[in-house]
């Protein structure tokens, strides 16, 4: 009865041991099953925030058998800790091979050897769930190490809180002259603690700090939007890094940028979009990823195979997308990739994405001012999102409509009785003013016309309704000249018609005009910063409508008053009282005609510096 009854327990015992699920929370640090893509089987996805912990080594280069204390440390300006780790060492060049060297522990009490791969020690890991604060080891070169070596850290927080393949620094080998394949490689490895693993590429690791413009000019190359913005501390700040390594063989790129979607960046021999080397960072479910790609026209983006790019890294924080990667200068075994030893101008353009899929750029692109030897010396490198020609057609119309039309037609309307009796060449002053100055605003506004049409070689399909406007204007402002010169004499009854038609046509030029500014003022080709721009636009407007009201306001007051007087005509004085009155009239409306050329250069002159910035 004791023997069966003993022959039931372990029967029971077996039989719930067999049909038990495995906990996959490896407390202990004995994760040498995750060795291949250092996930932590905890049936969650790793946090897509940016990691609060750092790895750093002590030393950037090695020879084989050389020694480097690696170091994982919680952010010093955040109070976490984490409990678990897995620390490795990878062939920076893109493949998806093994763990490469060996580590010997600094604290053992805290962590342990692992064998990824035939490795013995090749991985460290965590030996209790206490909390951690930093960890360390020595990492062991081996005999025949690749170019590049990088560390890769996974860090537990929480059981459901962690981080995998944090990217840490890459060191390189003293002296290698072997380049990085960029071939797509497999590797399977057996051994008595892991199962068979295969990969085939080496994803994008997460980056665990902001990008830096420290070094700007001195050590790398950098093009920024704002001017002198800082990635590690200004958020609207569009930011494109590179600087040579390994006596220009290969180039890092670091790229940042506050968008929805993606941020992008371009090598192409002219200021066209079309025929590039396109390299895009994109927002794909809270992960980024790093893809090269080519142009061949004002086209979606081809994209090419990833192994051109090694030491791929990424990081989201406060809408935000930041990459990272390395390329070699010269890829002849690939189609499309420049060479990086010759010079290019450099676009810079961010956008929507949906599931990954990029949508065509918010914003005209920033285009670098001149061409840059990517492999070059360091340089600070300037740009601009406005082509010269688009920038040129924003002065010249402002200066025809805002300046030239507004101050014309304010003399016309208000300094032509003032000004009746004053001649210019012949013709009375306030004319000559008016015609002269209306003239040169067609002309400038012809010149200005044809720019854009120059600069797209045809019609802007993505400028709504401002080239309808600005097509109506141009055909108003010349229809201008030739109805004036066609009018007929003063005496003539059909003068009236000519009066009215004029007016009607100038009118609704101006008015026209205006909402060209507006939109002008929006468009991709010449976003001036907002809101201050707008404000500006609406600030003149204000300005040309207040003169005129105040003119009008002025003349109603001066007639009423002559009106009074007209009463008591026959006194002695009444002629001298003309004659005073005249004069104060002419005064104050001089003093409205200076105090508006002068609102009016200043509203101009501050449009145009926007202009001149963009």
């Amino acid at each position: 009865m004791q023997a069966s009854t003993m022959r039931l327990a372990c029967f029971l015992l077996v039989a719930l041991t067999w049909g038990a699920d495995p906990a996959a929370g490896y407390s202990n640090g004995k994760v040498s099953v995750a060795c291949g893509d250092m996930e932590p089987q905890h049936g969650y996805e790793s946090s897509p925030d940016p990691p609060p912990y750092s790895v750093a080594v002590d030393t950037p280069t090695f020879s084989p058998g050389d020694r480097i204390t690696v170091s994982l440390r919680a952010a010093s300006s955040n109070s976490t800790y984490f409990r678990g780790f897995l620390i490795e060492a990878r062939d920076a060049g893109g493949s998806g091979s093994a763990a490469v060297g060996r580590f010997i522990l600094v604290d053992p009490a805290h962590s342990q050897l692992l064998q990824c791969g035939h490795t013995q020690g090749s991985g460290v890991s965590h030996s209790d769930s206490s909390k951690k604060t930093q960890v360390q080891a020595v990492w062991e070169a081996p005999k025949n190490p690749p170019e590049r070596v990088q560390f890769l850290v996974t860090v537990v927080h929480k059981y459901k809180v962690y981080w995998v393949r944090i990217a840490g620094p890459v060191v390189s080998a003293k002296g290698a002259t072997a380049v990085p394949t960029t071939d797509t490689t497999t590797d399977t490895t057996t051994d008595t603690t892991t199962d068979t693993t295969t990969d085939t590429t080496t994803s994008p690791a997460a980056l665990s700090t902001a990008f830096s413009s420290e070094g700007c000019g001195s050590s790398k190359s950098c093009l920024r939007d704002p001017v002198g913005c800082r990635p590690e501390r200004d958020a609207p700040c569009f930011f494109l890094s590179f600087a040579s390594e390994g006596a220009g063989r290969s180039v890092a790129f670091e790229l940042s940028g506050p968008a929805d979607g993606y941020v992008s960046f371009a090598l192409s021999p002219d200021k066209w979009m079309g025929n590039d080397d396109v390299y895009l960072c994109v927002n794909d479910a809270g992960r980024v990823t790093i893809s090269p790609a080519y142009v061949s026209g004002r086209t979606h983006p081809e994209l090419a195979p990833e192994a051109a790019l090694w030491d791929r890294a990424w990081r989201l924080a406060d809408g935000v997308i930041q990459c990272r990667f390395h390329r070699d200068a010269l890829l002849p075994q690939l189609e499309n990739r420049f060479d990086l030893n010759q010079s290019y101008f450099l676009f810079l353009a961010h956008g929507r994405a949906d599931k990954g899929f990029i949508h065509r750029h918010d914003r005209q692109p920033l285009i670098s001012t001149n061409q840059k030897v990517i492999t070059g010396p360091p340089e600070d490198l300037s740009g601009s999102r406005s082509p010269l020609l688009i920038k040129l057609h924003g002065v010249l119309m402002l200066t025809a409509w805002m300046w030239m039309v507004s101050t014309a037609v304010l003399i016309a309307r208000h300094f032509r009785p003032l000004w009746s009796h004053t001649t210019l060449l012949g013709h009375r002053l306030w004319f000559q003013v008016h015609r002269t100055m209306m003239v040169s605003a067609v002309g400038l506004t012809g010149v200005a016309f044809t720019l854009p049409f120059i600069y797209r070689r045809g019609w802007s399909k993505h400028a709504g309704f401002h080239p309808y406007i600005g097509c109506t204007v141009m055909a108003l402002s010349v229809i201008q000249p030739i109805m004036a010169a066609l009018r007929p004499a003063p005496e003539s009854p059909r003068r009236i018609f000519f009066n009215w038609l004029h007016l009607g046509t100038g009118t609704i030029g101006q008015v026209l005009a205006v909402v060209g500014v507006f939109l002008g003022a929006g468009q991709q080709a010449l976003l001036l910063p907002g809101p201050w721009s707008p404000a500006v636009l609406t600030g003149w407007l204000l300005w040309i409508v207040l003169a005129d009201l105040l003119l009008l306001t002025h003349s109603h007051r001066v007639r009423t008053r002559g009106n009074e007087s007209a009463e008591d005509k026959e006194r002695i004085l009444f002629a001298q009282v003309e004659s005073q009155r005249h004069g104060e009239v002419s005064k104050f409306r001089k003093l409205v005609l200076v105090v508006f050329l002068i609102g009016n250069t200043g509203f101009l002159a501050a449009l145009v510096k926007a202009i001149a910035s963009v």
